[in-house]
């Protein structure tokens, strides 16, 4: 496969704000379909000689340099837990920026893209367990034959390999507002559990009561029922931190829904995603957050909170 398909992923851009998403597909074995976004991907290629990194995490399969920058290849299908085997002669490698950073996929066979709503994107089930590594699952028709696809949850896989840190540069925490900070509630809306774990890890340190909902509808609807209940939403939570891609509803959907219904309006909303700065910048103009963060900054994310509990004072 070459990059053709990726050309007119900056024109994509449109379906974001509409619940609307598309995925590469591609194979880590015979059987299977798995996805990811193409909004975090730079590009495909075949794969590269790749250098050795003595000590690294055994599913680094070692470092490529594409286009004078070395990046770190992850061996997915050992990463997720599926046994090794030799790479094969079509594989190919899938170039993501996550969080910041850039690294590499080692896949099997590419496939192509589908442009998917995010109403047809379901959490996996329960009977997953918590150690699965996925994020969602959908179904697409292929010459009238129904196949299942698995979405990757890639942070989970990340946090694995790099460890991620949740203390606190010297001087961000402001001891000061502590004691009004403690038992503040934050709304935190992501359907990766690692990402949820990175910001309750982080949080959790200012005292604050954490609640979670894992996709935006769900969210949406935890939202609506209190103030059915006739409770004051924007000033029970202090804010809600919200990931953009989420299953049956995004993040910007989700803001745009809040910010439509008067009893929620005034909710403070944090867009908090891996997904590229400058474009969600746009997208938070758009729907109408009132902060971005590019995951996962510790120091951030902190600060962000503490600005809105000095807004709110």
């Amino acid at each position: 496969m070459n990059n053709k398909v990726l050309d007119a992923v900056d024109q994509r851009t449109k379906l974001v704000g509409e619940n609307r998403l598309e995925l590469l597909l591609f194979r880590i074995n015979s059987l299977q379909l798995f996805a990811i976004n193409v909004f975090k991907i730079k590009e495909v290629v075949a794969v590269p000689p790749l250098n050795a990194m003595p000590g690294s995490h055994p599913s680094i399969a070692g470092v490529a340099n594409i286009r004078g920058m070395s990046i770190p290849v992850i061996n997915l299908r050992e990463a997720i837990g599926f046994a090794p085997r030799p790479q094969a002669e079509d594989c190919n490698l899938i170039i993501t920026e996550y969080n910041r950073s850039v690294q590499g996929f080692l896949v099997e066979k590419v496939e192509h893209i589908v442009n998917m709503t995010w109403s047809d994107i379901m959490p996996p089930p329960n009977t997953a367990g918590k150690q699965n590594y996925l994020t969602a699952i959908t179904k697409i028709e292929e010459n009238g034959v129904s196949k299942l696809v698995s979405i990757i949850d890639v942070e989970k896989v990340l946090a694995e390999i790099i460890d991620y840190d949740i203390s606190l540069s010297e001087g961000v925490l402001d001891e000061q507002l502590l004691p009004q900070l403690m038992g503040k509630k934050v709304l935190i809306v992501d359907d990766s559990s690692t990402a949820r774990a990175q910001i309750r890890d982080t949080l959790s340190q200012l005292g604050i009561e954490l609640i979670e909902a894992s996709d935006g509808l769900k969210a949406l609807r935890l939202l609506q029922s209190w103030a059915d209940e006739g409770r004051d939403v924007p000033t029970e939570l202090l804010m809600m931190i919200t990931d953009a891609e989420m299953p049956e509803m995004d993040g910007y959907k989700l803001t745009s829904e809040i910010r439509g219904d008067s009893r929620l309006s005034s909710l403070y909303i944090t867009l908090n995603t891996s997904l590229s700065g400058s474009f969600n910048h746009a997208m938070v103009e758009k729907v109408g957050c009132d902060k971005f963060i590019s995951k996962f900054q510790p120091d951030l994310l902190v600060s962000v909170v503490q600005e809105r509990m000095r807004q709110i004072n």
